[in-house]
């Protein structure tokens, strides 16, 4: 009797798809991490892998049953150019992923580039929501004081030698453009986007922010050089002073507000650097893997 029970409860066990036994809570999501300025492919990751834009996160959310890309584009470019090779990429990756639609994740100057592949690329009906994280929705000031910083006659020489920089750091045969992307950070720039690039009626935006307590030097060695400035210029711009390093926490804001990642006990904020993780350096200050999978979770419930 005992052995018939062991049986049954055996072969009812195997007649359980295995989908049902280990689905995780992101089955059956297709998701799009995109990269901001500098960025690359973290497949394979700079220095041999050694450097990772997203810290591990895309593996994260494999575990947790979602299909996952990293696409990369030009380290150093216009938003309209970037937008293009993700396009590109994220449709050949859904097409192999049997994806019929994806969530669109846009860090910094990837935010713009993800709106912009939305609306002005036709990418509307395969995408399922968008969610920016520590984007530059109304302009990075940072950009504006770099820019009036290089004389006019001087840019075109500064971007011939830092493109070339770019092209021999990153290998990967795509074109760079330090000045234009420069520009595209500029708040004049973006105030302009956010005219011709409206978003798409009943699609779904999200948006989360950080935002650095003070310059800490010893949390934030490379955001403490750039968040006195980056709160300057969001004092004159009308932004405010609260931000990530890089931009304005006013500026992060877009559709609908989900707000800033919480941080451990005793982290001066999170910056923009480890808003994703990056090099793994924002796992030590909050729970980097638990706020992307509840950003997952949160575009899921959207559908």
């Amino acid at each position: 009797m005992k052995t018939k029970l062991v049986t049954g409860i055996f072969a009812l066990f195997l007649a359980i798809p295995s989908s049902g036994l280990f689905a995780g809570p992101l089955d059956g999501q297709c998701i799009a991490l995109v990269h901001g300025i500098l960025g690359f492919d973290d497949t394979k990751g700079l220095a041999a892998g050694l450097v990772k834009y997203w810290g591990g996160l895309d593996g994260y959310l494999r575990t947790q049953g979602a299909k996952v890309t990293t696409p990369g584009s030009s380290a150093a470019n216009s938003v309209p150019v970037r937008a293009e090779q993700i396009q590109s990429a994220v449709t050949s990756w859904m097409s192999s992923n049997g994806c019929s639609k994806v969530q669109l994740v846009g860090h910094s100057q990837g935010g713009l580039v993800v709106r912009y592949m939305v609306k002005n690329l036709n990418f509307a009906s395969k995408t399922a929501t968008v969610t920016t994280v520590d984007s530059l929705h109304k302009g990075a000031p940072l950009a504006d004081i770099v820019l009036t910083v290089i004389p006019s006659w001087l840019q075109p020489f500064t971007n011939s030698a830092l493109s070339l920089l770019a092209k021999l750091l990153y290998r990967d045969g795509r074109p760079q453009d330090v000045i234009a992307m420069g520009k595209s950070l500029t708040v004049s720039y973006v105030n302009s986007f956010n005219t011709s690039t409206p978003n798409v009626s009943g699609l779904k935006y999200y948006s989360y922010g950080n935002a650095m307590a003070w310059a800490d030097p010893i949390q934030h060695p490379l955001m403490a050089l750039t968040h006195p400035i980056t709160w300057a210029g969001g004092i004159y711009y009308g932004l405010g002073g609260a931000n990530d390093g890089v931009v304005p926490l006013t500026s992060q804001k877009w559709g609908t507000y989900k707000g800033e990642a919480p941080s451990y006990l005793l982290a001066t904020g999170i910056d923009h650097l480890q808003a994703t993780n990056f090099e793994w350096s924002g796992q030590t200050y909050f729970d980097v893997n638990g706020w992307y999978l509840n950003i997952a979770k949160n575009a899921k419930a959207a559908l």
